[in-house]
């Protein structure tokens, strides 16, 4: 009987305890489990929704402070764990079945740094211990190969007769740059760029996936509505620079995903601001705040801003993403905050699509 009055003692100290994007209780969401009390120590695991929360510090600091709180409580210890939840549960979508959210970038225009983002955030969703696959859907200008650092072509799985993607930096991937000249342009009209994305998709081995990240090309053409015709959309990620002229092909993209009724996961501004190397002053080269305005202006989020350095071009012309190369460099922070916030808003949408997210039936109890 003690024991079940310390139990409650102690979920009722974590029901105080809010998930800041869900505006719920951990106990109420299921986050709360594994639940352990010997004698004045308590052990617990918070459940998160990725990985990748921007907030898994804040949060283990409050379970432990509120649990903290109980007179008889000498030790606490706090074991962060995540389960991705997937935005497209219950999805009769067969292409990629095992994948639990797909995550498109785009742009509204070319040289924002579309695939640059990309790459950087498949990396930094990866270095969190999601599953990530990357697929290149630039049917007409493939630069993730380069910019993973590969050049060998997948294999052919011969029980299932699926092509097994490559691997690069703990990251899966495809691209039509793997099967084609380099030196030859892809001369293709719709249908065949339609064909293309349906078979990356079909017959690609992509596995158990948190995430599949597509780098799609700019504008509005054949690929972004292939795309949303073929499977359902986790979401989309819309990638700009400050400057008036970028925002305004901005503008039409998005009108473009909200008639295809894709949730726009929020707006990224590439390029937001240069730092001197000697003086280390900050200048808005191409203006100031054009990202917000334009998140502002569609009412979505405003997923952070990233600087525009010589190492993020330096590592994608060889290879060598800045996010592997100088993990602690305010370039490579600001790909791992951006990355942080995408899938922040990806478990939002699966939250308010699903309702909750770990049933509270498993929450357990162990003496």
């Amino acid at each position: 009987m003690a024991m079940d009055t310390r139990r409650q003692e102690v979920l009722r100290e974590l029901g105080t305890v809010q998930d800041p994007d869900l505006h719920r209780d951990l106990v109420s969401l299921g986050m709360i489990q594994d639940v352990k009390i010997e004698g004045d120590r308590v052990s617990f695991a918070v459940v998160l929704t990725t990985p990748a929360c921007p907030v898994k510090d804040k949060m283990k600091q409050w379970t432990q402070d509120a649990v903290s709180r109980l007179p008889w409580v000498r030790e606490v210890a706090v074991d962060m764990q995540a389960k991705t939840v997937s935005s497209r549960a219950g999805s009769n979508e067969q292409l990629i079945p095992r994948v639990k959210n797909v995550i498109a970038v785009a742009s509204g225009k070319g040289g924002v740094g579309k695939s640059t983002t990309s790459v950087n955030v498949a990396l930094a969703l990866a270095e969190t211990g999601a599953r990530v696959g990357l697929l290149d859907g630039d049917i007409y200008g493939p630069n993730i190969p380069l910019m993973m650092g590969l050049t060998r072509k997948p294999e052919l799985h011969a029980e299932a007769g699926k092509i097994v993607p490559t691997r690069s930096y703990g990251i899966r991937l495809m691209s039509i740059g793997f099967f084609t000249d380099e030196d030859n342009p892809v001369i293709w009209r719709g249908p065949m760029v339609h064909g293309a994305i349906q078979q990356f998709l079909r017959d690609v081995d992509w596995g158990e996936l948190d995430y599949l990240v597509i780098d799609l090309p700019p504008g509005t053409g054949d690929a972004p509505l292939s795309l949303s015709q073929l499977i359902p959309l986790s979401g989309v990620v819309i990638v700009t620079t400050p400057q008036d002229v970028a925002l305004q092909d901005v503008a039409k993209g998005m009108a473009m995903f909200q008639r295809l009724e894709v949730p726009v996961l929020g707006v990224v501004e590439n390029m937001s601001y240069f730092i001197c190397p000697t003086c280390s002053d900050r200048h808005e080269i191409f203006g100031k705040g054009g990202g917000e305005r334009i998140a502002r202006q569609f009412g979505v989020p405003f997923l952070g801003k990233v600087p525009l350095q010589p190492m993020v071009r330096v590592g994608g012309d060889t290879g060598r993403p800045v996010v592997i190369t100088d993990p602690e460099s305010v370039e490579s922070q600001a790909f791992h905050a951006v990355a942080g916030a995408i899938a922040q808003q990806v478990s939002i949408l699966a939250y308010a699509g699903q309702g909750s997210f770990i049933p509270a039936a498993t929450l357990t109890l162990k003496k």
